[in-house]
């Protein structure tokens, strides 16, 4: 009975001896698969959504007498924005062309003059008549080329009272209304490009070795809903650093402080978006996670 009972705790004994051996293994295993996971593979929480804008602003000055979209409305490029006020610049086409032609029939005039006058003999007109009658012909042409060039100015100036969409997107920070006066250069709205849309992703250094260019990537935003495919397209080539700036004698300031624990940098990389679900809505500035499959290149 004793060797049998023996037996039996022996037993006990190896069998929990191997659960726990078991379990150790285990958990070294998935530690060790976590601590790769999150230490080598190329996945970052610290991804950003970008698009391009455009500043859209007048190239003259004057009253805006039409405003033709409103916030966040999707146009295509060559859309109205909006309308100045033409009436002040079609007076001055005119003028600019009323002008034009005077100065092109004293052009011609003193054309004929200068031929008139160069097929004379020297007994009838002098040299120094002759230069002087080519001379008003040069400067009555110069001035017909000035006051073409201020025609097409004006011509140009009034085709741009109609503000247009330099490219497909979004109305965005309009600040416009109809009697505003538009002043050149001056912002009044913002086109996000409709077609610019890529994802920057903010990797740690120590994962930079198994990210390459053409690599597949998915694209997972914060607010949910279905993943988005894209594929690496470039990696950044520098980021500041701290201690590259200068004191006020031209030399090197650099952070005498040590810490023991040193974070690991993160680098910029652009993940080109290859496909958009349709029920997923982009915005610049969106957060969202990137992971990039290594060796997918094609």
């Amino acid at each position: 009975m004793m060797e049998k009972r023996t037996l039996r705790l022996d037993d006990q004994w190896l069998r929990r001896f191997a659960n726990t051996a078991f379990t150790i293994a285990l958990a070294a295993l998935v530690g060790w698969a976590l601590w790769r996971y999150y230490m080598l593979s190329p996945w970052t929480r610290d991804g950003r959504v970008r698009a391009e804008t455009v500043n859209v602003a007048a190239e003259i000055y004057g009253k805006v007498k039409e405003l033709d979209v409103t916030e966040n409305q999707f146009v295509h490029r060559g859309d109205v924005l909006f309308v100045i006020d033409p009436e002040e610049f079609r007076y001055a086409l005119a003028k600019a062309q009323a002008t034009m032609e005077s100065r092109r029939q004293d052009m011609l005039i003193h054309e004929i003059l200068a031929k008139r006058r160069s097929q004379m003999s020297a007994q009838a007109i002098s040299t120094e008549e002759q230069q002087t009658s080519e001379s008003l012909a040069a400067q009555a042409a110069a001035a017909y080329e000035e006051a073409k060039a201020e025609y097409d100015l004006a011509k140009l100036n009034l085709e741009r009272t109609v503000v247009r969409s330099p490219a497909n997107g979004y109305v965005d920070n309009l600040r416009l209304r109809v009697g505003d006066y538009a002043a050149v250069g001056q912002t009044k709205l913002t086109i996000i490009d409709s077609d610019s849309f890529w994802v920057f992703g903010y990797f740690e250094e120590t994962k930079m070795p198994r990210i390459h260019e053409g690599d597949s990537a998915i694209i997972e935003l914060m607010g949910g809903g279905p993943a988005i495919s894209g594929h690496v397209e470039s990696i950044s080539r520098g980021i500041a650093d701290q201690n590259g700036s200068t004191d006020t004698q031209g030399l090197a300031s650099v952070n005498p402080v040590f810490y023991w624990v040193r974070l690991a940098q993160r680098i910029p990389v652009r993940i080109h978006i290859d496909h958009v679900p349709n029920n997923v809505t982009l915005a610049a500035g969106m957060t969202c996670t990137v992971v990039v499959k290594p060796g997918s290149a094609k």
